[in-house]
């Protein structure tokens, strides 16, 4: 635990001039607020600042709109976003009058989920690795009005671009879904992603690698090594401002959508889970598919019982559905299997050591909450483990190859985001034990995500005029 003298020599030794309090909407959006250094005292972390609410999508209404931020020392890093010197704390949200954590503070959520955990006596710590994919683009327009509505996104490494006059065009484009780590000089943007990870492991992160992914126009994704639930979430949120803001300095715009590109991969956050009691795996039993133990078979059980309410929080667009369609390596299919990486759920081979055991779920996407999404997973197998849910066969053939008898029995992830909605409204008991989501945070997401689909359902596309208008 970081102490208040620990963060002030921090301060410092930076000659820190400002410090940023930081805090996620319900949504997930990080906001904002500034202040001059001198503010950074015992007062600031006692009592916290105050500010309101109501302007944040998901918090309360203006008439219960006065809420403090809590600061967390142990988040306090030097911010790589500003030139003026800046220090950053991660903050909770705390209601003003009971200084309770507030019950919609998406932090807070996470929180109890790694509390619940603890006293299942299932397991204490639960570690999370998301694999966070995004693409850089060098143009990106869009709107849209009553009568118009387009958008366009160019890159200079798309392969459409094969053509284009340049000044002297100098090829090397990357073809569609043939952008899975080859060299430079297709690979156009080792250099700003070495950027990226630098900055990270500025701010503490600690890093593996980082790689082209598979679709064209600079697909890419940086690995981070694998933390507890609430830590990993804060990462995230990290690892998202981090690439947005050094891609903006370059002149690039970066965008986690899930799929903003017709007829190439799309991009999620294959999400890597293992539980651990007393210092010990307690997904490994070398005697077990896959070296999974009995503990780990029924968490899967349980991701895979509640995978469609799930994805309402892991995978929170209407643009998630369009990545979540069969090919593409879409993990669509509710199943477990040791390589298949159409299956929602994998189980890495790369090292079949106890520690390194754990499973996958590939639906996710970067668009969500992940504070919420990884709460959600968590407690989800969890639920699978109390209940003993078992998740069938492993299916360790190419699904997509399978007999069309075969293959309709093979459960799949909801069609849209409309379904997984309501998913969420007849499946979320599991999510409410322990107290970690509430009803109050499952209606408001409900609501917030429904008028979402309503507003995309409502306008026509630019498709549908190629396909409708001549009648």
């Amino acid at each position: 635990m970081a102490t208040l003298q620990e963060v002030l020599d921090l301060a410092s030794s930076r000659s820190v001039r400002r410090v940023d309090l930081k805090v996620a909407d319900l949504l997930g959006r990080w906001q904002h607020f500034t202040l001059p250094a001198h503010r950074l005292n015992a007062d600031l972390i006692a009592d916290g600042q105050g500010f309101d609410g109501s302007s944040f999508r998901g918090f309360q209404q203006i008439h219960e709109s006065d809420m403090l931020l809590m600061p967390d020392l142990d988040t306090a890093v030097i911010d790589p976003a500003y030139d003026t010197p800046t220090l950053s704390l991660i903050c909770d949200v705390a209601d003003p009058l009971t200084r309770q954590h507030y019950s919609r503070d998406p932090r807070a959520i996470a929180k109890k989920a790694e509390e619940y955990l603890k006293t299942t006596g299932i397991a204490d710590t639960a570690y999370f690795g998301p694999e966070l994919e995004f693409f850089l683009f060098d143009d990106v327009r869009f709107q849209q009005g009553q009568n118009s509505a387009f958008y366009f996104v160019d890159s200079n490494e798309g392969s459409w671009n094969s053509g284009r006059e340049e000044g002297g065009n100098l090829s090397f484009k990357i073809a569609g879904k043939e952008g899975y780590s080859p060299a430079p000089p297709f690979d156009t943007q080792t250099e700003i992603r070495n950027e990226f990870v630098e900055a990270l492991e500025g701010i503490g992160i600690p890093m593996e690698l980082h790689h082209h992914e598979v679709a064209t126009a600079g697909q890419g994704e940086l690995a981070m090594r694998f933390g507890t639930l609430t830590t990993q979430a804060d990462r995230s949120q990290w690892y998202k401002y981090v690439v947005r803001n050094v891609s903006r300095k370059h002149g690039k715009v970066a965008t986690f959508m899930a799929k903003p590109i017709y007829g190439d991969n799309g991009t999620g956050m294959h999400t890597h889970q293992s539980l651990w009691k007393n210092g010990a795996p307690a997904f490994y039993d070398s005697n077990g598919y896959a070296g999974l133990s009995q503990v780990a078979r029924w968490y899967i059980g349980g991701l895979l019982k509640h995978a469609h309410a799930v994805l309402a929080f892991a995978a929170p667009t209407t643009n998630s559905y369009k990545r979540l369609v069969p090919h593409y390596e879409a993990p669509v299919n509710l199943a477990y299997s040791m390589r298949n990486r159409s299956a929602s759920i994998r189980i890495p081979t790369y090292s079949m050591s106890a520690n390194a055991k754990r499973i996958e779920f590939r639906p996710a996407d970067a668009t969500c909450n992940p504070y919420l999404a990884f709460a959600a997973m968590l407690m989800a197998g969890l639920d699978g483990i109390q209940k003993q849910t078992d998740p069938g066969d492993p299916l360790d053939r190419n699904i997509y190859e399978l007999p069309p008898d075969e293959a309709a029995k093979v459960p799949t992830v909801p069609g849209s985001l409309e379904q997984a909605l309501d998913a969420l409204e007849a499946d979320h008991d599991f999510l409410l034990q322990g107290g970690v989501f509430t009803q109050d945070v499952i209606d408001t997401w409900l609501e917030y995500k429904r008028a979402e689909a309503q507003e995309v359902r409502l306008r026509p596309t630019p498709y549908e005029y190629e396909l409708y208008f001549a009648g």
